[in-house]
Parts: structure tokens; C-alpha cells; sequence
């Protein structure tokens, strides 16, 4: 199935979470830590650590780890702290 990060087509497979399709897929850091701005990935792969936090069809602070992908989904990287609004 096909989805798009950032507005380009990412390959994702059925039964995957949109945290475990872009790993796969070779996406490199997603978010940055607000104190340091060190590079993060998603790292619990069990919605604990919010290190995966992305907007998925338009809803934002999403975590990538517990929200299987589905054809066509969009999904923006968010960076740095939750985002307020989204």
C-alpha cells in the first residue's frame, strides 16, 4: 500500500503502525527534544514515550506506534514539542 509522509509516497505494508512503516521504510529522525535538540525516533513502539508523535490526516499529536496505516493515509512529522491545536 502507498502511503505519503510529508507529501511523498512512502511503501507501507498492511498491518503495519505508521511508526514501524517509516522505520522500513529508512525515514531518519522524526523528532528533535526540546532541551538539547538531539535527533529522536520513535523508541517504546507502545505509546509510552511520545517520541512518535506525527499529524495523520489533518489530527495532530498522533503517536505513530499504536495507529496502523491505511491506503493513502497523510502524515506530517511534527518536530520538536507537541504541537497545540492540531
Amino acid at each position: 500500500m502507498q502511503i505519503f509522509v510529508d507529501g511523498v509516497a512512502v511503501a507501507a505494508r498492511q498491518g503495519d503502525t505508521v511508526s514501524a512503516a517509516l522505520l522500513a521504510s529508512g525515514q531518519d529522525a522524526r523528532r528533535s527534544t526540546a532541551v538539547s535538540g538531539a535527533p529522536r525516533l520513535p523508541y517504546c513502539m507502545m505509546g509510552v514515550c511520545f517520541d512518535c508523535l506525527v499529524t495523520i490526516d489533518g489530527v495532530g499529536n498522533r503517536q505513530g506506534c499504536i495507529v496502523p496505516v491505511a491506503e493513502g493515509m497523510q502524515i506530517e512529522i511534527q518536530k520538536g514539542k507537541r504541537e497545540i491545536g492540531r
